[in-house]
């Protein structure tokens, strides 16, 4: 048989496959359960706090510059395989070009451009999500330990005496965020274990109940490896590290229980760090805390790991 008829039969199987690799991709795509709603996002939840469109938004552009970069250079390869196959020149090795000065000019200045939009627009949002207000309308210590959560809430509560200032289960927190804590607020607790479950939702873990519409500050502290705090639908999750404090800030706008969990391999049962987190009106959280009082859970839990003084306040507000 001649070469040609060869190349041509060893064509004929990949053409009858290809209506079948088609339509496997779009069982793929329609399967996914997404909508058209959905597909903006790229695969992210709608955000449910006044911060997360921020998140979101960089979310986007990055996918953006990204698929620019891949049509880029899809198409350089398309073009290379279409315009400089053998066949169609006859020869069996072009020619070479050693050096092209504008063209390696070109794929030295394109990237670092690229590199430098995206860490312009990264370190301006960062910025501005890591920012912390003087005065938070409300302030929650978040302590992760092997293996749940607890939860702090900094507040002034009826029925609950003490000062969180002054508590020596806060010991551990640096002065500059012990110093925006309310005056004389003895403060409620939730401690969690991994048998905690929502008592409507029936999800797995301690449930942390915020307000809508007002601005809630995380002080995360750990008791023994580094955890990791994540809600899921605020886009953004922090590091919680033993010997030192992290911290930031949202404002949720959307009333629901949505899934937190651990993002950080913490240990054998990293998996079971789940709990839940409760939107609610203003009102109705301030009457969850004084149902924490009616439980006999006043005062706070123990915070985390002791710092030394230089590592407790290395930091102040001006970095």
């Amino acid at each position: 048989m001649s070469p040609n008829g060869s190349d041509r039969s060893s064509r004929r199987p990949m053409r009858r496959k290809l209506p079948q690799v088609l339509t496997a991709g779009l069982i793929l795509v329609t399967a996914t359960g997404c909508t058209y709603k959905d597909f903006p996002r790229l695969g992210m939840p709608t955000p449910v706090t006044e911060e997360g469109p921020r998140i979101l938004s960089l979310w986007q552009g990055s996918w953006a510059a990204a698929l620019a970069t891949g049509v880029l250079v899809w198409g350089l390869i398309l073009w290379s395989i279409v315009f400089h196959r053998r066949s169609r020149t006859k020869i069996e090795v072009p020619t070479q070009t050693r050096y092209n000065m504008p063209l390696e000019a070109l794929y030295t200045v394109v990237p670092l451009i690229i590199v430098s939009v995206l860490f312009y627009f990264t370190a301006r949002d960062e910025t501005k999500l890591l920012n912390l207000d003087d005065k938070p309308a409300h302030t929650i210590n978040v302590v992760g330990y092997q293996w749940s959560w607890g939860f702090n809430y900094v507040e002034n509560v009826p029925g609950s005496t003490g000062d969180a200032k002054t508590s020596k289960e806060l010991a551990g927190i640096p002065d500059r965020f012990i110093e925006d804590f309310p005056a004389n607020a003895g403060g409620v607790y939730e401690a969690g274990t991994p048998a905690s479950v929502n008592p409507q939702t029936k999800n797995p873990g301690p449930t942390l109940w915020l307000p809508k519409g007002e601005k809630v500050r995380f002080v995360l502290t750990s008791r023994d490896v580094i955890h990791d705090f994540w809600v899921v639908p605020f886009l953004m999750k922090q590091d919680v590290i033993p010997g030192h404090t992290n911290a930031f800030e949202v404002t949720p706008n959307r009333e629901g229980t949505f899934l937190g969990k651990c993002a950080e391999l913490c240990g054998v049962d990293h998996s079971r760090m789940l709990f839940n987190v409760k939107v609610v009106s203003p009102e109705r959280y301030q009457q969850h805390l004084k149902d924490l009082v009616k439980k006999g859970q006043t005062g706070y839990i123990p915070s985390g790991i002791a710092q030394t003084s230089h590592e407790k306040n290395r930091e102040t507000n001006n970095l």
